[in-house]
């Protein structure tokens, strides 16, 4: 062992804890919480294939054949299977899993293989879902970096029945050992294995790789198991069957923990227990001031599959729903009718609560190849948003069809992001009312009125909100945005997050600026980003008169109370 900056390590480089010798590992949360149990190492039955050479091309090619219909006919019991445990938008993966096997760039990828190297096809369905991973481990955007443990997930479910139809295993799926609590460690759990799992036998779940943003995380959080991902190397299977502590609220496992440790967490769990049974006390219950004053509080929805985890937060609406994620997911342009799809599920799912839709946010940070985007230096102030959608009629029109024809299947709200001037909100009005003359002469339903509303996420949207508000029926203040932009500090660059500091009198002056302003004219405002769901943040807020506030699902409950705490 050794001591640097009162941090000492094992000699395989583990931390350990300086007071009490604590072996510790982190990690990304994924789903807070406190867990405690052994830790068992997930074992499949089919993991990595040798190259075999083969003597019929034909004959092996119609083996995955085979091995791929009865996949797809698996998925879609599964699909039924997981409706209870998992809700309808989160079940929909196993659909999606069907159509991931029919995408004929992933089949004709392993029939490829099988022709070319002559061989077997465990080993070119491997070869393939691991080329596939990459290619989406390396998107810049966390939404289909997530799509990675998709595909491998299908094509472990390929190989199993490839082993089983030719007698090489007898069973298929997962197995650990469960004798007692378990704290189940793995590389990366697919969502498939995600959904086997008994909540009272697995009290935890952290793995070496995956994402926050994936399915898995998504599904781990619906079913409560408090989750740690990306722990990297560090966790090794030399950990087998030891004590551990999750402390996914901070990222933290805590290997062979001394007794000090476990009656600290034993305390935290059951102040964390507590706290939770106070939460669910305001649940269903209006959002309030002390004094009696009405806040929204509506959830943040990345894709179709949150909004299970939106109505389960309690909710009383979507106050920004992702649209982009509907492009990102696809490998061309997604069509109107496609679309049309996707946002009628999304407002029926919602019943009739809120459901504000923000319009393309293509750029910057966010990417999808087929957009053929020129590369540029500052991509965050480049061609994005409503410059992208402005610049591409046709583009942008598609989506506003798209969303005005499922407006009739629930309470849609329309906003616009990146507003820079008045000539951009006139111009996108005017090409809704094209759109619903076009709807109109075509016979097709919609809602006439459809609020419709703008972000304020530049400083120059926030200096003008005064020109603005008369053209709009609410703000919705972006704040990750409004932060880095006011502050010159690009908010993807690591070596500038000591300036992005949310509470600069800048920011928060510019934040009242815009609630004054549309106030004045009469129209309700809005808060999203991550300031919106700073506990510490909240009294200001509430003070400078913010009407509505979106925030991830975990934290309405959480911001309820304190709410109703205030003034």
């Amino acid at each position: 062992m050794y001591n640097q900056k009162k941090t000492l390590y094992t000699e395989d480089g583990d931390i350990l804890n300086e007071k009490h010798r604590n072996l510790t590992l982190k990690g990304t949360t994924a789903n807070k919480g406190i867990a405690f149990g052994k830790i068992s190492f997930l074992k499949r039955v089919a993991s990595e294939f040798d190259k075999v050479k083969i003597r019929s091309i034909n004959a092996e090619c119609e083996r995955f054949e085979k091995a791929r219909q009865h996949a797809i006919t698996q998925l879609s019991a599964l699909y039924e299977a997981s409706l209870e445990k998992l809700g309808e938008q989160n079940a929909v993966l196993f659909q999606i899993h069907q159509m991931m096997l029919d995408d004929p760039d992933y089949v004709s990828s392993i029939n490829e293989v099988i022709r070319k190297e002559k061989a077997n096809a465990e080993y070119a369905v491997h070869k393939v879902a691991l080329r596939f991973e990459k290619q989406f481990l390396e998107m810049d955007n966390d939404y289909m970096r997530g799509r990675a443990s998709d595909v491998i997930d299908i094509s472990r479910r390929i190989n199993e029945i490839l082993m089983m139809h030719a007698g090489k295993i007898k069973s298929k799926g997962i197995s650990f050992e469960s004798d007692g609590p378990v704290i189940l460690a793995t590389d990366d759990l697919a969502p498939s294995e995600t959904v086997q799992l008994d909540q009272h036998t697995v009290t935890g779940i952290i793995t070496t790789k995956g994402s926050d943003r994936s399915h898995t995380a998504i599904f781990a959080r619906t079913m409560g198991i408090p989750t740690v991902v990306c722990i990297g190397s560090k966790l090794t299977k030399r950990y087998e069957g030891k004590f551990a502590i999750i402390d996914a609220n901070t990222g933290t496992v805590y290997i062979d923990p001394d007794e000090e440790t476990i009656l600290k967490f034993n305390e935290i769990k059951k102040t964390d227990d507590a706290q939770h049974s106070h939460l669910e006390e305001f649940r269903g219950v209006p959002t309030k001031t002390r004094s009696g004053r009405k806040i929204r509080l509506y959830a943040n929805s990345g894709s179709l599959s949150d909004i299970d985890l939106v109505k389960a937060s309690d909710a009383e609406g979507i106050g920004l729903f992702r649209s982009e994620y509907i492009y990102l997911q696809s490998k061309d342009y997604p069509t109107e009718d496609e679309q049309f799809e996707i946002y009628k599920e999304v407002l029926k799912g919602m019943g009739d609560k809120k459901v504000i839709i923000r319009t393309l946010d293509i750029g910057a940070d966010k990417t999808a190849e087929y957009f053929m985007l020129k590369p540029e230096d500052n991509p965050a102030m480049g061609l994005r948003a409503i410059r992208l959608c402005l610049s591409n009629r046709a583009l942008f029109k598609t989506q506003l069809r798209a969303l005005y024809r499922a407006s009739v299947y629930g309470n849609l709200s329309i906003m616009v992001p990146m507003i820079t001037s008045v000539e951009e909100v006139t111009e996108t009005k005017k090409i809704i009312e094209a759109v619903k003359k076009e709807l109109k002469e075509q016979h097709l339903e919609f809602k006439d009125e459809v609020e419709f509303g703008i972000m304020i996420e530049t400083p120059a949207a926030a200096l003008i909100s005064d020109e603005l508000a008369p053209y709009v029926d609410f703000f919705s203040i972006g704040t990750n945005d409004l932060t880095q932009f006011t502050l010159a500090a690009d908010r993807q660059n690591a070596d500038l997050v000591k300036y992005l500091n949310p509470y600069h009198h800048s920011v928060v002056r510019l934040i009242e600026m815009t609630i004054q302003n549309g106030h004045a004219a009469g129209i309700w405002v809005g808060i999203c980003g991550e300031l919106a769901s700073d506990e510490h943040f909240l009294g200001k807020l509430i003070q400078l008169g913010i009407d509505e506030m979106s925030v991830v699902p975990s934290s309405v409950l959480t911001l309820r109370a304190k709410i109703a705490s205030l003034g």
